[in-house]
């Protein structure tokens, strides 16, 4: 465990339990075969010395650091059942404590492995180019300096920021921006370390060596936020800052009222804070089930018990609050032509190309009924558009620099209709302009009610942060309720973002889907991604995953989190209350130490027994998982005109 106030080497537990059980199995053969008792106590008390010893070895270190937890009243409890001979005491408690920590440990689950996927997703080679004639020569990317020329072929990662020299060619940008539609790259164009080259060999030239490039800069702000993460105190250390110094008061009024050690002993037995210790884990653990079964990855137990206090929600916007995929939001036909014709000839010679956009083309043409016609010649201008010949006719479907290029005339019945926004598509038909096909993003369902509920649950700013441009990205966020947005930003940009909303004293979650929110979902105090496309690198660099592309789950997770500390929390009282009643008991000589032991487990089993009420759904809510409706269309928004082609 790394968190505050205590220290704990992984692999001590299991190994200390395991000595436990052949310390109670050799005793009692000895008492068993020979009724030898003394022989039986001598394997108790070696065994409450091996036990014990890393317990309180571990619990002297964390003092040395000035570390105050919850394991000072147990590891006075060992040595004090050492000195006075009452190593059945002790090894209940040891088998408490150690019993207590293994479950800590299982709910806290594993470290994110965010910075080696990252790594390791990086390019390794580059192609530089020689000269004229020259074949590329293969170089590892740290050697690439700035002026360098580049080959990059399709299906290849841009080893560092460049500018693009030849070539032409579609360009994924989305683990960098967020944004899903590719971008022209064409001489002049600058692009950014870990871009996808998608359909054409690109020349670049380096205006930056490999690691001051974007995709270092990425793999560096996660790896920095990573380790200047606070480490997370644990709710039994900050209920043990008074209940520690109060069981002292009461050893203390034991011992002077009586000089009775064994008095002294007992209390610290039936004062050992295993309520403190068993209550969290147990209950985050059933708050992580409960989590699993409306399919919430929840991957170490810090993140629910974070999630429960959180005050302040910020967004990605593609990808988690839109579907990411453009669609046909209409057709507006020109020259007297009917939609459906334009739709039917534009999606005939769209068929057969794999952009995102012909793709969206043949969707809405074949959910709308409209039947196909055999196209010839078709041939594409990769990230402009496509051209074919249907009955005769050239069609032409692309943008504006397509349609100029081929058929000229027809750009003045388009500038007369064209209301010049969002995402589009110009068709011509026999050099006529036939109508302009309009794309939009969707948002996911339900959102607007998603953030109602949100505020509901005590959730005080709500901010939508995105690589796209600023007037599309408060467009959104007006369609949704969200009132603070921020756009045009980098991820270093939503580092920045994030940290200053932490530095203001607020709980801040941080939901998003892409590697271009890994950096603020690990700056956050809580990183919930989205794993609808796989997960991936943000999965790994998130603290839960919603399994799917169901951002409304988000609140499913933090009511699940808030009731987990709630149920935790109450345990602990219970158990603390009780504890208090016997400590008062064991200060009067009305408890010995070996039955106060046993009384502490009663407690014990009552804080499980009550902790493990968050697996469950409270009553009066379905234990099924949550039926978030998806039914019906999402509500559409242009795209802007920016991030995109064909415009």
């Amino acid at each position: 465990m790394t968190s505050q106030g205590h220290v704990r080497p992984d692999g001590f537990d299991v190994p200390l339990i395991a000595l436990f059980a052949v310390v109670v199995i050799a005793a009692g053969l000895a008492v068993r075969a020979g009724g030898d008792r003394a022989l039986a106590a001598g394997i108790w008390l070696a065994g409450l010395v091996l036990a014990g010893a890393p317990l309180v070895w571990r619990t002297l270190r964390g003092i040395a650091r000035g570390q105050f937890a919850s394991d000072i009243v147990a590891t006075l409890a060992i040595v004090g059942a050492v000195l006075l001979a009452e190593p059945v005491a002790g090894l209940v408690v040891v088998l408490m404590q150690s019993g207590g920590e293994a479950l800590e440990r299982y709910a806290e689950g594993r470290a994110s492995a965010a910075v080696r996927a990252l790594e390791q997703d990086a390019p390794r080679i580059a192609h530089r180019l020689r000269g004229a004639g020259e074949a590329p020569e293969d170089i590892v990317v740290d050697a690439i300096v700035a002026g360098d020329l580049l080959l990059v072929r399709p299906g290849e990662m841009v080893p560092c920021d460049a500018v693009v020299a030849s070539g032409r060619s579609h360009v994924d940008t989305s683990r960098l921006t967020g944004e899903p539609i590719p971008v022209t790259a064409g001489a002049g164009v600058e692009l950014l370390s870990g871009s996808l080259n998608i359909d054409g060999p690109l020349t670049i030239r380096a205006t930056a060596v490999a690691g001051e490039s974007q995709y270092a800069r990425i793999v560096s702000l996660v790896r920095s936020a990573q380790e200047s993460k606070a480490p997370l105190q644990r709710l039994a250390d900050r209920y043990a800052v008074w209940f520690t110094p109060l069981t002292l008061v009461v050893c203390a009024v034991a011992w002077l009222s009586s000089g009775d050690a064994q008095r002294v002993l007992a209390v610290l037995v039936v004062a050992t804070p295993c309520p403190l210790i068993l209550a969290t884990p147990v209950a985050i653990i059933g708050g992580i089930n409960r989590a699993a079964r409306q399919l919430v990855v929840v991957r170490h137990g810090g993140a629910l018990e974070q999630l429960a206090s959180v005050s302040v929600a910020v967004f990605d916007k593609t990808g988690t609050l839109t579907v990411g995929s453009p669609e046909v939001r209409r057709v507006l036909p020109l020259g007297g032509r009917a939609a459906g014709d334009v739709l039917g000839l534009a999606a005939s010679v769209e068929e057969g190309s794999g952009h995102l956009l012909a793709r969206s083309v043949a969707r809405a043409a074949s959910s709308s009924g409209v039947a196909l016609t055999p196209a010839h010649d078709v041939r594409e201008s990769a990230g402009r558009g496509v051209l074919g010949t249907i009955g005769g006719r050239e069609v032409i479907v692309g943008s504006r620099g397509l349609v100029e290029e081929h058929a000229p005339a027809a750009m003045t019945a388009f500038h007369a209709a064209d209301s010049g926004g969002g995402l589009r598509s110009f068709v011509v038909i026999g050099g006529e302009a036939a109508g302009i096909i309009e794309y939009a993003d969707q948002l996911r369902p339900g959102l607007a009610a998603f953030f109602d509920e949100l505020r509901g649950l005590g959730i005080e700013r709500l901010v939508l942060l995105s690589g796209d441009s600023v007037a599309h990205t408060r467009e959104v966020a007006e369609d949704v309720g969200i009132t603070e947005a921020r756009g045009d930003l980098l991820p270093g940009d939503k580092v920045t973002v994030v940290g200053e909303l932490a530095g203001s004293g607020a709980k801040v979650v941080m939901v998003g889907d892409g590697t271009n929110d890994a950096p603020a979902l690990t700056t956050a105090d809580v990183g919930i991604a989205l794993a609808g496309h796989g997960g991936g690198i943000v999965a790994e660099a998130a603290d839960i995953v919603v399994l799917g592309s169901d951002v409304t789950r988000v609140a499913d997770a933090i009511r699940i989190a808030r009731r987990t500390l709630r149920i935790a929390k109450q345990s602990i009282w219970v158990g603390l209350g009780l504890s208090g009643v016997a400590m008062a008991a064991a200060a009067v000589g009305m408890i010995e130490p070996v039955p106060g032991a046993l009384l502490q487990e009663a407690i014990d089993v009552a804080v499980i027994v009550n902790a493990l009420r968050t697996s469950r759904a409270p009553r009066g809510e379905s234990s099924q998982e949550s039926s978030h409706t998806t039914s019906g269309l999402s509500r559409q928004i242009p795209l802007p005109e920016e991030s995109t082609v064909r415009v």
